[in-house]
């Protein structure tokens, strides 16, 4: 695991309070990589859009995760309710979205009512790190993207293993510190991407694995999809630069800008191997 003692976590409720606006205009509804096909990855011009590579990503989730009609889902770091709202409408599963910003609170909020979904989705203001649920009280406990923000990840893993039921499943996406991370052409890459993005840490596979192991969880999928997921912050970068956003958001605060200059800095990440991008989906043994 590669860690940043530069991170803290106000200034990770503040960049999602102020960047909000910015991840509509660049991502859409959903605050996460697409997933493209193979074929589509190795294209110049894919044939897929990024909100429907979006959308693939969920569902492709989703379907690892079984997840299906009345299911309860918790779903952490549910940003603008994107992926929240997407299983209640196209899965018919009930959902609990917790965030860390109040502004992107009130947006997914906002999304759920206009998408339909108000009855069968809950979003609240809540710190994962801090958050309590009873156990064994959802058949999945969801997360896109946001454990990379969580300052101790073994702890939530260990209170996630308790939140959902005896067969129910933790399924996550993450970005991955690749396995040789530690090395010297690799590390500081890795301690860019963390600085740039807030992120107190970034673990590996074998690291998520072994929280989950060690929560009484057992892995059932592995997938790295680093490949198929690039493409996203090619897209933003270019979004970025050709609507010449850097400048404005430097306006709001400095600190949204350098967010804004980085995104190469995690497409060379990817590029070079050191980090991936991938989801794990794990079960709690009925015993």
């Amino acid at each position: 695991m590669i860690e940043s003692s530069a991170v803290a976590k106000p200034a990770i409720r503040s960049h999602y309070d102020l960047a909000t606006p910015f991840y509509r205009l660049l991502w859409g509804p959903h605050i996460h990589h697409g997933l493209w096909s193979d074929e589509d990855a190795a294209r110049e011009v894919p044939a897929t859009s990024p909100r429907a590579a979006q959308e693939c990503l969920t569902d492709t989730l989703a379907d690892l995760a079984r997840i299906g009609r009345g299911d309860r889902v918790l779903d952490v770091g549910c940003g603008m309710g994107g992926s929240s709202i997407r299983l209640a409408r196209e899965r018919g599963c009930r959902v609990t979205g917790i965030t860390l910003s109040g502004v992107q609170r009130r947006w997914a909020a906002w999304s759920a009512l206009v998408a339909g979904v108000s009855n069968a989705v809950e979003f609240r203001r809540q710190d994962a790190e801090s958050a309590e649920f009873p156990d064994a009280g959802f058949d999945v406990v969801w997360s896109i993207e946001c454990t990379e923000h969580l300052f101790d990840k073994g702890a939530f893993f260990a209170r996630a293993g308790r939140w959902v039921r005896p067969g129910g499943r933790v399924a996550i996406c993450a970005w991955l510190a690749a396995g040789d991370a530690e090395s010297p052409a690799k590390r500081p890459q890795v301690e860019a991407v963390c600085d740039a993005f807030l992120c107190p840490s970034l673990g590996s596979f074998a690291d998520y694995r072994g929280w989950m192991t060690a929560a009484g969880l057992e892995v059932e999928a592995e997938l790295d999809w680093t490949a198929r997921v690039a493409r996203t912050w090619e897209l933003c970068d270019q979004r970025v630069r050709r609507l010449g956003l850097t400048r404005f958001a430097r306006l709001i605060d400095p600190a949204q800008g350098v967010f804004l200059d980085n995104f190469t800095t995690l497409l060379e990440a990817y590029r070079s191997g050191a980090m991936q991008y991938g989801c794990l989906v794990a079960r709690r043994p009925q015993r």
